[in-house]
Order: C-alpha cells, then sequence, then structure tokens
C-alpha cells in the first residue's frame, strides 16, 4: 500500500509514509470488507459514513505539514483511522464526530493502539469547531463541505493549515487554507468526492447514500 499507492503516486513526506506503514489499517474497518482493508478504495463503516482511500488521508496528512506535538483538529472522526495517522506522527489531535457509537468505536481502537493519551474525541457538530480550545495549528475535515466553513477558518493559528473538500454533494475539490493574520492563502489539490458534513457549516442531515467512490481521488 505504501509503496504503490502513497510513494508511487507522488506522497513524499517520510514521516506519514512512516505513520501510514505503522497503522493497521484492517484494525478500522468492518469485518465484511477486510479483505479489501489496504486497496486502492475509500469502503464503508457504520452510520452510512466511510473511512477514505489510503491516498486520499496521505495527501490530507501530507497537507497539514504535521510534526509532533502540533495541535491538529479533526472533523469526522468516523473509524479513527485519520486521528491514528496524526498520532502516530506525535500530533495532539480533538476529533469531533456526530455518531457517538463511531465515537465509541474509534476510542477502543485508539486506546489498543497505545494512542489514547493523544487522541480526544468528542461528540457534536464538527462543522462548528471547538471555539474554546483555539488556536488550532492544523484542521482537517474528512467531510464535504459546501464552502469553507467560516467558524473553522477563524479557529486557524497564524500560518495554521486547513484541509477541507468542497464543493456539492456529489464532487468536490480538496482545498488546502493557509491563514496569514486576516488573509486565507487557498490551495486546490485535486478532485474528490466525500461523505457530506452534516451541520451549521455543512449540508442538512438528508445525506444520500454511500457510493463506492466516496473519500478517494476522482479519476
Amino acid at each position: 500500500m505504501v509503496e504503490h499507492q502513497l510513494r508511487g503516486r507522488g506522497i513524499r513526506d517520510e514521516a506519514v509514509l512512516a505513520a501510514m506503514a505503522a497503522v493497521p489499517r484492517d484494525l478500522f474497518v468492518p469485518p465484511d470488507v477486510l479483505a479489501y482493508a489496504y486497496s486502492d478504495d475509500a469502503l464503508p463503516i457504520e452510520a452510512g459514513q466511510t473511512i477514505s482511500q489510503p491516498y486520499m488521508v496521505a495527501q490530507m496528512t501530507e497537507l497539514l505539514e504535521p510534526r509532533p506535538e502540533m495541535r491538529v483538529l479533526e472533523v469526522g472522526t468516523g473509524s479513527g483511522y485519520q486521528a491514528a495517522v496524526l498520532a502516530t506522527i506525535g500530533c495532539r489531535v480533538v476529533t469531533i464526530e456526530r455518531h457517538a457509537e463511531l465515537a465509541a468505536a474509534a476510542e477502543a481502537r485508539l486506546a489498543q493502539l497505545g494512542l489514547g493519551d493523544l487522541v480526544r474525541i468528542e461528540v457534536g457538530d464538527g462543522s462548528l469547531g471547538l471555539p474554546q480550545e483555539v488556536p488550532f495549528e492544523g484542521i482537517v475535515v474528512t467531510a464535504a463541505a459546501p464552502a469553507v466553513p467560516a467558524t473553522l477558518r477563524a479557529q486557524l493559528a497564524e500560518g495554521g493549515r486547513l484541509v477541507v473538500p468542497v464543493g456539492s454533494r456529489d464532487f468536490q475539490e480538496l482545498l488546502a487554507v493557509v491563514r496569514h493574520g486576516d488573509d486565507f492563502e487557498e490551495r486546490r489539490c485535486g478532485s474528490c468526492v466525500f461523505v457530506p458534513l452534516v451541520g451549521a457549516g455543512g449540508f442538512d442531515a438528508d445525506a444520500p447514500r454511500w457510493r463506492p467512490w466516496l473519500g478517494r481521488l476522482h479519476p
């Protein structure tokens, strides 16, 4: 997975590659798709959500420019895989999940890997972020927003990075946003399709059903 899907397709950050090699992806997928845990695909998980394609996880992580002790907010815990990769690099992660059952399962997996001290999971509307804990040096959103949520931009530290898929329910562009004072530099980083971000800063709750290509690089 790491050599062919990640390094072979341009992921260069050695810390990201090492973390992706170290975190057992099979721990984060349901039993019925276990055979596909290391495939080049997004996979369905509980509550109608997904675990993203390995390349997409690596790309989003690399765009954050993570480092040990970096404070990162993740919006959309899902299975906990993205948080595990960040914590393996040494980031201190707060992650917000809308579905309590997903949050509980992710917490158990992270504890099993010995990463519980580096990751804290909150249940709530991730599109609002955590204004009481600002600023964050990195914010990663693992669901599609109709626009870059203003609430999340405001919670970035100076020089902080926000990575978020933005677009319609059916098709998005991955954006990397860097804060420079009151200005926000945006860079487009490719097409993708994610499940929708549901909440005040996202879409309403009538989300479409999962499609096989969700959470992956668009062809």
